[in-house]
């Protein structure tokens, strides 16, 4: 009996599990489906197999939104982005959990309240300071942007993880004469690797995936990104849904084989830095 019930409670969870993925995955599915769709198939039944797949779409909206510079303008994004959160996040992050008192304590708490700070409250006023300083209308301003919206997050999970590593490495260094910045460069942070990866693939999908932060910041149709251009599809009173839905999945591909390519780096990343944090 007690065979049983495990193996019963066994299939409910994994039964569970396989209808919260298949309805996770139910719009990717029908938006791939629907991609290879004629117009009147689209509008006759959504749920039907497309009776011969139009690959033609694909090809159509690599056209129409100038894939291949939507896309440098939104790996640049990133890239900028990116690179600034896991330097500045990681040299917090490191230097907070090995500095004891009260001033640590206090920028540490400042940066986990600045993640409970809704973006839709400070998005005009950021929008203004950014074109203060002259960092609106391209992408690397936009990147710039991005950095200081994700450090927050990168400098709790850094600052979480680096409390696994023994200080002695620290002090080895030290006395082998390295300075503070030596110390963490070559010793710390090729240890930082997991948190790290987690830190790229958790900002780098929030970059690629956004849409608000773009629309607000870049007005040049030569400086989209590829969401942004996926949006000049839609038109007034016309809605070509194949060629929208084609664009859609182009865009979602490299983030996705991002995300498969990293994802045990970035639930060990995740753990490890929330439970030492």
């Amino acid at each position: 009996m007690k065979i049983l019930s495990k193996h019963g409670a066994s299939f409910v969870i994994w039964s569970i599990l396989a209808a919260y993925a298949l309805f996770t995955l139910l719009p990717i599915l029908m938006g791939l489906l629907n991609s290879l769709k004629t117009e009147g198939e689209i509008l006759n039944n959504i749920l039907a197999l497309p009776a011969s797949p139009q690959f033609d779409n694909y090809l159509t909206a690599f056209r129409r939104t100038n894939f291949f510079r939507s896309f440098l303008n939104t790996a640049m994004v990133v890239t900028v982005g990116v690179s600034g959160i896991v330097f500045f996040g990681a040299l917090a992050g490191y230097k907070l959990s090995r500095t004891a008192g009260k001033l640590s304590v206090f920028l540490f708490g400042a940066f986990v309240m600045s993640m409970l700070v809704p973006f839709h409250s400070i998005m005009i006023t950021l929008v203004q300071v950014a074109n203060r300083l002259r960092v609106q209308g391209w992408p690397v301003g936009l990147g710039l942007v991005y950095i200081g919206l994700g450090v927050p997050m990168a400098v709790f999970l850094y600052h979480g993880f680096t409390k696994t590593i023994p200080k002695d490495l620290d002090e080895a260094a030290i006395i082998d004469g390295c300075g503070e910045f030596q110390v963490f460069f070559k010793v710390i942070f090729p240890l930082l690797g997991p948190i790290t990866a987690t830190v790229v693939v958790i900002n780098t999908l929030w970059m690629w995936n956004d849409f608000l932060l773009p629309l607000l910041m870049l007005s040049d149709s030569r400086h989209y990104t590829l969401l942004l251009s996926t949006n000049m599809l839609f038109g007034q009173y016309v809605n070509e849904w194949s060629i929208i839905l084609a664009s859609l999945i182009l865009t979602l591909l490299p983030a996705i084989l991002l995300y498969l390519i990293l994802q045990k780096s970035i639930v060990h990343g995740i753990s490890e830095g929330a439970i030492k944090g």
